[in-house]
């Protein structure tokens, strides 16, 4: 069932947010004030404010008399505004930073026109509008700077609620929490049996602080509650833009499209039908290897699931209007996910992974939906090996990580680059294996005939003039010799 804003729910909040006292710092009443250069303002103000007040989102409602509360009606529609000859909503989202989710929304109360802006609230850095942070102070509206107690405070809020703890959406009662979650995925994946009654789901939910009760006898879904097992990531404002999103291109660039899907679902929901989706998209490839000569996918499914879990597991979730993003080329397999990563992509092989998310990792974990602590980026490139392809590539660049696969290649086709960084990886996960390369090693890597060993060898000499891999026993006669990854020396 689709959670939608309607008409009704907008009224029913109007009429609630009017039944308080007076003003607060999370929300705002006008009457006919549409200054352009006002609401960006505010929008900064109640958005900083509200993640100090530990509110979902801030308000502001044109139309009722800021003294009584009064429902007096507005000559303020936003959908006809504009600033010089841009819409409204564009001017304002084009001047906050970072960009916050906002949304006016148009109703009708008691015969008079009422309009109701909603703003989320402010996380990991203060929402400026035109290079300005803005906080409110009480009732009024000042600039953050004016107010370095109220800085710190909201800094301290961001500083001690990781991601995953932070609310997605509250007030809700018990039965419409069931309406935002797919909760029997939850019971599934954990292979715990469904309890047989309301209360018992939504205690179970809570005790993985997928939901929390409020003080008013509601629920408010978490973060991790949301992207784990949303029924439609449209339902949570703060979170839409995250789902994924599966792109197949015609050739070996971006020029046409074959293909573009968005898997809307929460990530533990919707995982292994979009594996299974990219997997059916993916090209094939011949084979020849120890034990088997077959036409496989050219990719194997271990590394795909590899690379799309910790691309979920380790993007910025507070960089917005993004997500995780997965691109198939005829060439290639490309993952993308915002945020660049903690630990330097070089060692991404034998460092255990840094996560920003490490609730969900943890969580990703216990349903299987990743492998254990350490151990994916190893088995992503021994499967490269086995399948005969040349080795991934990881990637730090502009904010984002990208981890490519490679169609299978011939040797021959490959340039330095490949072969040395081939080599490289092969030396590092021998090491983490507490073994060694050596020739021989490399020469199976790669399917190379006993007879062509000199091949093997011109591709370590150009691996050790790189400086990537170093003998690790030099007194060793060459043919006997093995190697260590620059970081093993």
């Amino acid at each position: 069932m689709s959670i939608n804003r309607s008409d009704e729910y907008i009224v029913s909040l109007i009429q609630e947010l009017i039944k308080q006292p007076k003003e607060t710092e999370w929300l705002e009443f006008k009457h006919n004030n549409k200054t352009p250069q006002m609401i960006g303002e505010y929008i900064s103000a109640l958005s900083n404010s509200s993640a100090i007040n530990g509110k979902t989102n801030g308000y502001m409602i044109w139309g009722i008399d800021d003294a009584t509360h009064n429902i007096i009606g507005t000559n303020f529609k936003p959908s006809n505004e504009k600033k010089g000859n841009e819409e409204l909503e564009n001017w304002l989202l084009r001047l906050l930073e970072p960009k916050i989710d906002f949304k006016f929304y148009e109703v009708t109360i008691n015969g008079v026109d009422i309009v109701l802006l909603e703003i989320a609230s402010a996380y990991r850095h203060p929402v400026r509008f035109s290079g300005t942070a803005y906080i409110r102070n009480g009732s009024y509206k000042k600039k953050l700077k004016e107010l370095p107690e109220k800085e710190r405070e909201l800094w301290r809020v961001f500083d001690r609620i990781p991601f995953e703890k932070q609310i997605a959406v509250d007030e809700l009662f018990d039965n419409e929490v069931l309406k935002y979650l797919e909760y029997t995925k939850y019971f599934e994946l954990l292979k715990l049996p469904l309890p047989e009654n309301r209360d018992g789901i939504l205690d179970s939910l809570a005790n993985d602080n997928l939901i929390q009760k409020t003080e008013n006898g509601k629920y408010a879904i978490t973060n991790l509650g949301a992207i784990l097992f949303a029924k439609d990531f449209k339902n949570f404002n703060n979170l839409k833009r995250k789902a994924v999103r599966v792109i197949q291109y015609k050739d070996n660039t971006k020029v046409e499209t074959i293909k573009e899907v968005e898997d809307s679902k929460g990530y533990a929901v919707g995982f292994e039908s979009m594996i299974e989706y990219i997997n059916n998209l993916l090209p094939s490839n011949e084979v020849i290897g120890k034990a088997f000569r077959k036409t496989i996918k050219m990719y194997p499914e271990l590394s795909i699931r590899e690379l799309v879990a910790n691309a979920i597991i380790h993007q910025d979730f507070f960089q917005t209007g993004n997500s995780v993003m997965i691109e198939i080329y005829t060439n290639r397999f490309e993952v993308t996910n915002p945020g660049e990563p903690l630990v330097d992509t070089d060692r991404f092989l034998d460092t255990p992974p840094k996560s920003r998310n490490e609730i969900l990792a943890s969580f990703m974990r216990r349903i299987n939906i990743c492998e254990e602590r350490g151990s994916g980026i190893d088995k992503i490139v021994a499967q490269t090996e086995l399948y005969q392809l040349p080795a991934p590539v990881f990637r730090a660049t502009n904010g984002y990580t990208i981890s490519i696969l490679f169609a299978h290649k011939e040797l021959r086709e490959m340039n330095r680059k490949d072969r040395v960084w081939a080599c490289y990886l092969h030396a590092s996960l021998r090491y983490i294996q507490n073994d060694f390369m050596t020739n021989a090693s490399l020469r199976e890597r790669f399917g190379i005939e006993a007879k062509n060993t000199a091949m093997v060898s011109r591709i370590i000499k150009e691996a050790l003039s790189e400086k990537l891999i170093y003998i690790y026993d030099e007194s060793v006669g060459a043919k006997a010799r093995s190697y260590v990854p620059w970081w093993a020396k």
